[in-house]
């Protein structure tokens, strides 16, 4: 009689292998488990963990490949596959951070704005009445650049609609600034930021407040241009101090804090 090999322990995790070096971890998926308590097929049983619907121990577990052998699995009763929709975040973001630059991006000294995107910072008056699951910040795809040095509302979705609006539709949707520049502005200043160029798009400028120190100003141009209020203050000879991005089409940035961020709810429109 042939006697099969036996399995040795794992040097590194004390775990047998089988002779064919495969480890054997222990207990089964959490998958596998919701899917015999909920009698559904795997990947609705997959769905259903990725929803935040599904505690061990009562804690929520976001991850399918998880193991469990004697802990309680629990799955909520207002379980619902209907609610995992693609979901749109919008950020406040700070000065000095890339709006289209990737997590992990290596060969240039940036700060994407993405990594803000955390559970720590989701801003606490979000309405939208959305969990905050970690498959929200999974394909994520930076929607319309922001100048790095200004700060204001950024976009990032999921949702191929939002995507596709705010792309094919961009040179349609209005932007809002709002702009510091240093002293006051004349009426001069203010006449050449308004007036017509043919070489770019048509601005709507207006004073906001003012003080010997500083002036606020209002921009408004459709379409995303970095770089246009800039090169317009610079043509009236005015010194920014400052950039805030207020609204993108009917979307605004609100109340919402700077360096946070909430989901697009379902009544908003860009």
């Amino acid at each position: 009689m042939i006697t099969p090999p036996r399995r040795s322990p794992n040097p590194t995790t004390g775990q047998h292998q089988s002779p064919q070096g495969m480890s054997t971890l222990p207990g089964e998926r959490l998958s596998k488990r919701v899917m015999q308590l909920k009698g559904c097929s795997r990947h609705e049983a997959e769905q259903y963990i990725e929803g935040g619907w599904v505690q061990v121990d009562g804690q929520v577990v976001e991850a399918p490949m998880a193991r469990v052998s004697q802990q309680t699995v629990t799955i909520d009763p207002r379980a619902s596959l209907i609610s995992l929709t693609d979901v749109t975040l919008l950020l406040h973001k700070p000065p000095g951070f890339d709006t289209m630059a990737s997590p992990g991006e290596s060969g240039r000294r940036v700060k994407p704005a993405q990594q803000l995107l955390l559970p720590a910072n989701h801003w606490a008056d979000d309405c939208s009445g959305m969990r905050v699951l970690q498959r929200h910040f999974a394909r994520l795809s930076a929607c319309v650049p922001l100048e790095t040095a200004a700060s204001g509302l950024v976009v990032f979705t999921q949702d191929w609609r939002v995507l596709r609006k705010l792309s094919e539709d961009a040179a349609f949707i209005e932007h809002e600034l709002r702009v510091e520049v240093q002293g006051e502005v004349s009426p001069e200043a203010l006449h050449r930021l308004n007036a017509p160029r043919s070489d770019v798009p048509a601005v709507r400028a207006s004073v906001n407040s003012t003080t010997a120190e500083l002036t606020r100003l209002r921009f408004a141009f459709k379409g995303s241009h970095p770089g246009l209020v800039a090169w317009l203050c610079e043509q009236s000879a005015l010194r920014i101090v400052g950039m805030t991005r207020l609204r993108i089409g009917r979307v605004a940035l609100g109340h919402l804090a700077e360096g946070q961020w909430r989901h697009l709810q379902a009544a908003e429109r860009f």
